[in-house]
This record gives structure tokens, sequence and C-alpha cells, in this order.
């Protein structure tokens, strides 16, 4: 399924960019005057291959869980139960990603790819695990390459479904305890940057276990001998990222717009971007986390977040609260006269 959706993922449409372009010169509003949105809704009608593109809603967020055997070196104070408590909490829509989704009228689906503990079924909850958790990757190969590509068909299938039974636009969730140490390290990993520099505080970490979780993502990118994307998810990354990349190019292949939301999310996308570069055209930045990484990240990808209120909950929150935004761009498109069917002068 893999080497099927990186075939299937193309550049963007031009004649569809030509004609959201030359649209937005007759809207009746001054050319550019709604600055990174215009070229959003451009970017959109591309990536759909028609003007104006579909308005992304409705929208489907999914929430990738797993738990990471990282956990045991001491970079983060909250103990690896949470994951799994965390997740009921989702199911029971009692989470601040749930409130945001209903308020932006977002499904949410909650996908087991990794938890360490075993889970109760329940409505809204895929039980996909891979594995119980993954290796701790201070000390060896956080997955097994078979394990990545598993967790990576487990996030396409996801964004399949998900499109099949008609979202218009996919939103990235995450859960993990622990899982923004393997997210610095992807990132240090795909952009070569110091891994001090994309190593933040997490869910609010103090000075000594900062430097702790630095030093556990130095050793494991010094020591990263891996140049394939796959084997680099393998060594340092989780379940959860592995299935957001599969889910991200799937989202691209399918030529469907994905909200990221923050580090782990961004984290994912450096995954795809190096299995398919094509893929950033279907990406948007939902928000700039406040970790460090995530702009290092987006930075490198060139995409610029469309909201920054220094969010660093995780969840699938930042994209959830994009959505409207994305929305109204492409609804500009749909909704807003021309200067000659209003009457208007144009300049």
């Amino acid at each position: 399924m893999l080497n099927e959706t990186l075939a299937a993922i193309r550049p963007l449409d031009d004649e569809a960019i030509a004609a959201a372009r030359a649209l937005q010169a007759r809207l009746t509003k001054p050319m550019g005057s709604l600055g990174a949105l215009e070229t959003l809704a451009v970017r959109l009608a591309g990536l759909a291959g028609a003007c104006p593109p579909p308005i992304p809603q409705p929208a489907a967020l999914a929430i990738f869980a797993g738990d990471h055997g990282v956990h045991e070196q001491g970079v983060t104070p909250w103990p690896q139960e949470v994951t799994a408590q965390m997740v009921a909490n989702f199911v029971a829509g009692g989470a601040v990603v749930n409130a945001f989704a209903r308020q932006a009228g977002v499904g949410v689906t909650v996908v087991d790819v990794g938890v360490k503990a075993g889970l109760d079924p329940a409505d809204g909850l895929l039980d996909r695990k891979v594995r119980a958790g993954t290796r701790d990757l201070s000390v060896e190969p956080a997955m097994t390459r078979a394990e990545t590509l598993q967790a990576i068909e487990v996030g396409m299938r996801v964004a399949e479904d998900l499109v099949r039974q008609g979202a218009r636009a996919l939103l990235t969730g995450d859960m993990g305890i622990a899982n923004t140490t393997p997210s610095a390290a992807l990132i240090a990993a795909f952009t070569h940057v110091d891994p001090a520099a994309v190593t933040g505080l997490g869910t609010g970490i103090d000075s000594e276990t900062h430097a702790r979780k630095v030093a556990v993502v130095t050793s494991a990118v010094v020591g990263l001998h891996a140049e394939d994307p796959i084997d680099i998810l393998a060594a340092v990354g989780g379940l959860e990222h592995a299935a957001l990349t599969g889910y991200i190019l799937r989202a691209a292949a399918l030529r469907v717009p994905v909200l990221l939301d923050g580090v782990i999310a961004a984290s994912a996308a450096l995954a795809a971007h190096a299995l398919a570069p094509g893929s950033v055209a279907a990406m948007v930045a939902g928000h700039r986390s406040a970790e460090p990484g995530a702009s290092v990240a987006l930075g490198y990808l060139e995409l610029e977040p469309l909201v920054d209120l220094g969010l660093r909950l995780g969840e699938g929150t930042g994209a959830v609260l994009a959505l409207p935004i994305v929305a109204s761009a492409v609804r500009v498109l749909h909704e807003v006269a021309t200067f000659d069917s209003a009457g208007v002068a144009h300049k």
C-alpha cells in the first residue's frame, strides 16, 4: 500500500492554480488583501485540481496513540499510564480537543496503534495495535522496519476510511506520554539541526529533566547512521509517528488537505516529505507549537502556520482551531461576488 500511495502523489494542477489566481483577481476585494488565505486557497485548488476547490468540511480528526520505551530514561515526570487514561478521556469526550472538535463540528476517531496497556473496546476507538509500546530508542531501535511499515499502513488505512466516509479534510492528532522525545530525535535527524535546538520542555519539565532529555536525543541522533526514511522512523520514532506519516501520505495521494497539529505531527510530516516531497502540497500547518522543534520542522518544509497562540497541548487542538480559517479561505472562492457580478467598479 505504501508503494501505491507514493506513486499516487502528484504535483499540483497548474490549470486549477491559474484559474484560482484569476478568480482571486476578479473578486470584490483588493488583490492580495487576504494575505496568506489567498495563497492557501490557490494551493488547495491546485491540490483538488478544481477551482473552486471543495470546502474542507466535514473534517475528521484521527488521534493516534502509542507509548514509548524511552520513558524509562526519565524524560518526563508523567507516568506512562496517562496515555491509556487519556485515550479513555478522548473516547468519553472529556478532553480539550473534544471540546474544540464539538465547536468546529469535527468528527473524532481514536486509534490505538501502540498503547502499552490493554484498552477496553469502545465506540470511536480503533484497535490497530502494532505492539505494546516501542522499545527504548536510547538503547536500541524503537521499532523494527516491519513494525514501522505496519504502523504506516495503519495510518494510510485510517485516512482512506475517513475520506471514504465523506471527510473533505483530515486533521492530525496524537497521544503518547514521552512522545516529544522521539519527535525531537526525528526532527534533528531529518533536518540535521543540533538536537539541543529542537528539544523542548514537552509538558513542562524542569531544567534537570530537560538536560536529561537533550542528552538522550543527542545520543540517539549521533548514533543514528540510517539514511532511509523508514529506517530513521524505526530507529528513533514512535508508532504514532509512523501512523501519522502514513496518514499524511494517504491524504496527499487522495488530494485531500491534511491539517498538521503540533510537534509530533510536524516530525511525522518530515518523514512523509522524505518519502514523497510532493506530499507537502497537501499539508496545512495548523499552528506554531511552543515546542522549538515544531518551528524548525515547519521552516524546513516551508510551511507557515495559520495560528500562533503558544499552544503545546497536542491532541490535535491546534489543527482543529485552524480548520475554520482554512474553510473560510476556500469559501471566499465559492461565495464572494466578482466585480462584474456585483456591479462594483474595478480599479
